[in-house]
């Protein structure tokens, strides 16, 4: 079973990340490197978070084994004190054996973890510094050709990039005047590395902070369904305004695409680069171009002042941002919509008697078998109305203990004598029973609550909603590229930080153990002594200041002051937005139950009166069938009596199968008759239906 565990997981998180980005990106319209770098982003860090816990184990054992041949080596070493009493008998003196260790199922070779997180770390670090921005800005970009996009990424990133080699420059000066310390290959990579973790733990305190005590309150407020209601309205208030003004701007920049297009015509040189803004432009704004477009005009017919190719590339640049706004809008207004009707209907049932759900607007998918024998509507009921509100109370009161545990974890983590970290005590009790699988799942579990945490935080509050993960594949290209270097970012120093709160990390906790592969990797902390012993060690304290805020929702109030509109029960422009909202919803509902009503008359008018329609126009079309079969007969044999009399009868045959072709039946069908060769050779046209007596009686109400 020698690396077995570790081939498995490694599929299995591959797959993982292929579903979730198949859930938020599009595959057929996004580009190749966009989906190739975020599937890359998030697969890495999703293998850092799995793996992670097999090294763990497999250190545990090594330590084990290590702690085995001392003590055997120390037993047959050190000689035995004399016995007299046992030298009279003829038993021999008894040796004590240590107790042997448990090999784990999971356990992976030391050979092969080092090389493993060192392909693994280098590449995610690559990602997120230097490849993952450099495409951000290339997709993002206006330019028309390959050389233009990446000359403004180039130029768009300088400053990035300029921080960071001056954050990395200032570390290697402190590193090189320091009298005792030489500057080595191995060094240079180990500043490098503690810059980046730095960097990722200032941020990651924060988002923790944070998140440690809204995601337990969030799972709270969702089992108080009229608290979530009326918080669902206060967003869609909020949301209708920001879709508003994303419409407008779509409209202004759609207008002076406008503009541009009807002053560059077909033959300009500059021409090719409007058809390219076009194709970025929704469909029915393309159509409305394209009819009133004139293209028989030259450019050089009139002295005009034609736009430069450096504003088209700007031009090109808004175009693309007005429409990822503008569909994200959309979709967002959607999917809040639904979780509003959604929450209204749970309201209306709780207060029902016969204990079904009943819903205001039944999908019109049908039904499948989860729908049709377990999930059923009394089941249903059940689950919305009584049982939902309870699971998630007690999973608030579980997330907040297991909260608690990170906040007092993170402040005495340094305490290696007595162990005050909670999660350090767990692993070395089951260290102790080698319950290896235990550990593995404590630790997982652990480190993806950390995850969850962290960057639930960061695609809650949406960075302005500038990043935004939405899912049904809506998810734009900078967003995706953008929760994969965030992704990148954090899992290291989060992963670090855990192996501290567990005694794992020497650097740290200042133990004479056997390192994980991983700690390994990252290099000696050391090195930067100030901040192994005190930015690692102190600053993880902040996160109390942090949780405290965040309880009493400082920050909340603070953007609330600042003019950002944020949800708070006692402000009398909350209660404003509110009814706003409910009004939003109350109109939408009725737009949605008047095509829900036209599409039932129609779907009756059809039902009722489609049968008869489908009988009525086949005794018309076999009655025809027999007229036209007798008549053909009768003019076959009259044709065949003249051409035998006279060879140039054929205008006259003709004027009297016309003439005989219009004394039709008042209740024939002119479709069959649309391919008539005579008609064909004359260029004439069977005339219409009598609209009384016409088959087509059901589509009279088609525009109701």
């Amino acid at each position: 079973m020698s690396g077995a565990a570790l081939g498995i997981e490694i599929v299995v998180v591959f797959f993982l990340a292929l579903f979730l980005l198949h859930r938020y990106g599009d595959f057929k319209k996004q580009q190749r490197m966009v989906l190739f770098g975020t599937l890359l982003a998030w697969y890495l860090c999703f293998l850092i978070v799995f793996i992670l816990p097999l090294d763990v184990s497999s250190t545990i054992y090594r330590q084990c084994e290590k702690d085995h041949e001392k003590l055997v080596s120390v037993s047959t070493v050190s000689p035995l004190p004399f016995n007299h009493s046992a030298a009279n008998t003829s038993v021999p003196p008894t040796k004590s054996v240590p107790t042997p260790c448990y090999k784990p199922w999971s356990y992976i070779p030391k050979r092969i973890m080092p090389v493993f997180w060192r392909v693994v770390y280098w590449t995610s670090q690559c990602l997120t510094w230097l490849l993952l921005p450099f495409m951000q800005s290339y997709a993002r970009s206006g330019g028309f050709s390959i050389t233009g996009k990446i000359k403004t990424a180039l130029i768009e990133n300088a400053i990035y990039y300029g921080t960071y080699l001056l954050i990395f420059g200032s570390l290697l000066i402190y590193v090189a005047v320091h009298p005792e310390w030489h500057l080595s290959w191995y060094e240079l990579q180990t500043i490098g590395i503690t810059a980046a973790n730095t960097w990722g733990l200032f941020l990651l305190v924060l988002l923790l902070g944070y998140g440690l005590v809204e995601i337990p309150r969030s799972y709270w407020n969702a089992s108080r369904h009229g608290h979530l209601l009326i918080k669902t309205y206060f967003k869609a208030s909020k949301l209708m305004t920001e879709k508003a003004d994303a419409e407008e701007n779509l409209e202004d920049v759609m207008e002076e695409v406008r503009k541009v297009s009807e002053s560059i015509k077909y033959n300009h040189p500059l021409r090719k680069f409007i058809d390219t803004i076009l194709r970025k432009c929704p469909v029915d704004y393309q159509e409305k171009m394209g009819r009133n477009m004139d293209d028989y005009e030259d450019f050089d017919d009139k002295q005009n002042t034609y736009p430069s190719e450096k504003s088209l590339v700007k031009l090109h640049k808004q175009v693309i941002y007005a429409v990822q706004r503008h569909n994200r809008t959309r979709v967002q207004w959607q999917i809040l919509l639904q979780e509003a009707i959604h929450l209204e209907d749970v309201a209306k049932n709780e207060t029902s008697s016969t204990h079904q759900f009943v819903h205001s607007f039944p999908s019109s998918e049908p039904t499948g078998w989860f729908s049709r024998y377990i999930y059923t509507p009394t089941v249903e009921w059940y689950w919305e109305c009584l049982l939902r509100r309870w699971f998630y109370r007690v999973l608030s009161v579980v997330l907040t203990l297991f909260s608690v545990a990170v906040v007092w974890s993170e402040c005495t983590f340094f305490s290696t004598r007595p162990v005050l970290s909670l999660f350090a005590v767990f692993i070395q009790l089951a260290e102790r029973d080698y319950n290896y699988l235990y550990i593995e799942m404590a630790c997982f579990i652990t480190i993806f609550f950390l995850c969850t945490c962290v960057y639930s935080t960061v695609f809650r509050i949406r960075v302005f909603n500038y990043y935004y993960l939405a899912s049904h594949h809506q998810t734009d290209a900078y967003s995706l590229q953008f929760s994969g270097m965030l992704f990148c970012r954090l899992t290291p120093p989060l992963c670090l930080n855990f192996l501290g709160l567990i005694h794992m990390d020497s650097a740290i906790s200042h133990q004479q153990k056997e390192q994980t592969a991983y700690t390994s990797i990252m290099g000696s902390m050391r090195v930067l002594s100030f901040i192994a012993n005190g930015f690692y060690i102190y600053y993880p304290m902040l996160i109390v200041i942090l949780c405290i805020a965040t309880y009493f929702s400082l920050g909340t109030r603070c953007l609330n002051l600042l003019g950002f509109q944020q949800f708070m029960g006692d402000n009398e422009m909350t209660s404003d937005l509110i009814d706003e909202g409910k009004e939003l919803i109350r109109r939408e509902k009725r737009k949605r139950q008047r095509i829900e009503d036209g599409e039932n008359r129609r779907r009756e008018w059809k039902e009722r009166y489609g049968n008869q329609r489908e009988d009525y126009t086949a005794r018309n079309r076999s009655s025809h069938e027999m007229k036209e079969t007798s008549y053909s007969d009768t003019v076959n044999s009259s044709n065949n009596r003249q051409a035998k009399y006279s060879r140039s009868g054929g205008r006259t045959e003709r004027d009297c199968i016309e003439l005989l072709q219009d004394a039709e039946p008042l209740d024939f069908n002119a479709d069959a008759l649309t391919d008539d060769p005579l008609d064909a050779e004359h260029g004439r046209h069977s005339g219409g239906r009598y609209l009384s007596m016409s088959s087509s009686r059901s589509r009279i109400f088609d525009d109701v």
